[in-house]
């Protein structure tokens, strides 16, 4: 098993749906998502397997150097990481103070995120594009709150 730590360096939910979603201080996260937030397209997002959408903060650095105008909140995300991007994946898990999460499967990017991109460029979040920078769907294992600045703890069996 191997292990290592960040922390949350924002958190976004949105009451109304879509994106960008707003910076909030904290998130009651529930086994079907994050309480209280309005999720449009239920075929694509949301759900037990899709509860939580997270992305770490460098994959938004590296984008924001490249001219994109993408920030925290803008790509649908929920929870923003300082960590390295590579130790997101499949079966991945995240301890937080009181929330426990795995991740589950990447999350496909889609057009209603393309104003974050110049030109339009979504797909530069795609996992089959650019393995492992994408953002990642998580399940929920441990119900609870997550506020911003907490620390992770990331866990995974290999």
């Amino acid at each position: 098993m191997s292990m290592s730590s960040g922390i949350i360096s924002g958190l976004f939910a949105t009451t109304v749906g879509g994106v960008p979603k707003p910076q909030v201080p904290s998130i009651e996260v529930e086994f079907q998502g994050i309480k209280d937030e309005i999720i449009r397209d239920k075929k694509h997002h949301g759900g037990p397997q899709r509860a939580v959408c997270i992305v770490a903060e460098e994959i938004i650095h590296e984008l924001q150097d490249l001219g994109h105008p993408i920030a925290g909140g803008t790509t649908g995300e929920n929870i923003l990481l300082n960590i390295a991007y590579e130790s997101l994946e499949p079966g991945v898990q995240l301890d937080f103070d009181e929330v426990k999460l795995e991740i589950t499967t990447a999350a496909v990017p889609c057009k209603t995120i393309s104003g974050s991109f110049l030109n339009g460029e979504f797909m530069l979040l795609s996992n089959k594009k650019s393995p492992g920078k994408t953002r990642w769907y998580a399940r929920v294992l441990q119900e609870g709150t997550i506020h911003d600045g907490e620390k992770v703890l990331i866990s995974t069996n290999v």
